[in-house]
This record gives structure tokens, sequence and C-alpha cells, in this order.
């Protein structure tokens, strides 16, 4: 009887897996081939994620290159690896590419539609990733978002802001929206502090005052040197401009620009300087 059971379940099992789910012309589609098929994807997504973290954290530290030019490499030659994997799967459990024509089409039209997003999204990351406009460390500025780049993957790029949250942004912001990279060019940048005041205002002191406080800043460097620049003469006040140059990757462009601020209010409320 023992025998016979096994014999049963052993015929049940090659009858469950011989069974046709899909017929595509010439190519049957059985849940055999199917339950191959998601093993088979499986280990190959396995197998691609695990050999990025190997490449990003082993093999590329080798050579001379930063994070951003690892992870970009590393992510490339991952999407590489699933393109021609599942290429050689499908050869595998027997689904020709070339029965899949008409499936082809019919995606076409949903990716015309209801995934040109994802695709666009898709494509724009590959651009970041190999153009590098964009790179991991880079503190960047879109729309309303300003933070760190952490992460360029294929769809987002993830943007670390000062309060320490993670901004998830599309790639194809990227590359469709003016995009601000303090550190695209590796060097200091200049930030402007305006001040208004009223046109009775001691020019000198002002000067000092300006001066003073750009140099108690740690952050300001002192070459180039700040400048006090008169922007504007509106009516019965004046507006100046504190110029300061300071390393974007050192200090976040609004600390700055508040510790210069409260700075500033501090030693006009000391001398009697009135804003306008």
């Amino acid at each position: 009887m023992g025998m016979e059971h096994l014999t049963s379940y052993a015929a049940w099992i090659s009858a469950a897996l011989n069974l046709q789910l899909v017929s595509l012309g010439e190519v049957s589609i059985t849940a055999g081939s199917l339950l191959k098929l998601l093993v088979l994807m499986t280990a190959l997504f396995w197998f691609a994620g695990a050999m990025r973290r190997w490449m990003v954290t082993r093999l590329l530290r080798h050579f001379d290159a930063n994070a951003g030019t690892r992870i970009a490499i590393a992510s490339v030659l991952r999407y590489l690896v699933l393109v021609l994997g599942m290429m050689l799967i499908m050869q595998n459990v027997g689904i020709k590419l070339s029965a899949l024509s008409v499936v082809a089409g019919a995606i076409g039209v949903g990716v015309g539609f209801g995934l040109q997003n994802i695709v666009s999204n898709f494509i724009s990351g590959l651009i970041v990733m190999l153009e590098r406009p964009v790179k991991v460390g880079d503190r960047i500025e879109v729309g309303a978002i300003e933070g760190v780049v952490r992460e360029i993957s294929a769809r987002r790029t993830t943007v670390v802001t000062a309060d320490n949250v993670a901004v998830l942004i599309p790639n194809q912001r990227l590359i469709l929206e003016n995009v601000v990279n303090a550190d695209y060019l590796n060097e200091s940048v200049r930030l402007r502090i305006t001040v208004v005041l009223v046109a009775e205002t001691e020019l000198a002191l002002l000067e000092q005052i300006l001066r003073t406080v750009a140099a108690a800043n740690p952050h300001v460097l002192a070459t180039p040197a700040p400048e006090v620049l008169m922007s504007a003469l509106e009516g019965s006040n004046c507006k100046f401009e504190l110029a300061v140059w300071y390393c974007p990757g050192v200090v976040a462009r609004d600390r700055l620009t508040s510790e210069l601020n409260i700075a500033l209010s501090k030693e006009f409320a000391a001398h009697g300087v009135r804003h306008a």
C-alpha cells in the first residue's frame, strides 16, 4: 500500500506540473515551467543584488573611485545581469522570445500609458548614474527640497534633509527640473545675507558689524574674503548684502543663514542700529 500511495502521489504531482496554463503559439506554459520560472527569477534577483553589494563593498574599493562611482557602476552591471539572466531563463524554461511578440506589443501599449512614468524614471536613473550630474554625498536642491544625496537607484533618488528626513525623489525630476548642486564643482560657494536698514545708518559702523559677524562664524571662509555690498537704495531705506563664502559639504545653507542672521540681530541691537 505504501508504494501504491507513493506512486499515486508521484503521478498526481507529475500531472499537476504538466498542467497547461497558457499557450502562446507553439509554446505551452505549464505549471511546472511556471514554477521553474519563479524559482530561477528569484535566484536571479538575489544573485544580482548580492553581486551589486559585493562590488560596492569589496571589489571596487580596490580602485581609485569614490562611493558614488562604485554605486553607479555596480547598479548598471546589476541591470545588465538582470536583463541577460531573464533572457536565458526564458529560453531555459522553453519560452522563445519570438513567441512573445504579441504579448510584447500589448505590454508596449501599457507602457505607453500606465507605465510611462516608471519607464521614464528608470531611464532617467540610468542617465543620472552614467553622466553623474548628481552623485552620492552631493548637497542638492530640487524645488523646495534640500539635502544630501544618500542613494541613487533605478527609480528614485534618496535625499536626506537637514531634519534627517529621507525624501524619495523620482529620477525624472533630476532630468527635467532645475537642480541646484552645491558640490558639483567641489569648490566653495557664496551666500548672500540681505539686510534692510534705515538710510541714517552710519555706513562705517554697518560695515564693521557685518565684517565682525562674518569673521566670528567658523563656517565662513577667510579666503575669498567676505564682502559688504549695497544692493539698492529704496526711499528712506538702504538694502545691503553680506556676501560670504563657505563649503557646502561642511554646513547646510539654511543653517549658516540662520547663524549669521541671529548674530547680526544681536550686533544691531547692541549698537542701536535700526531695521527698516
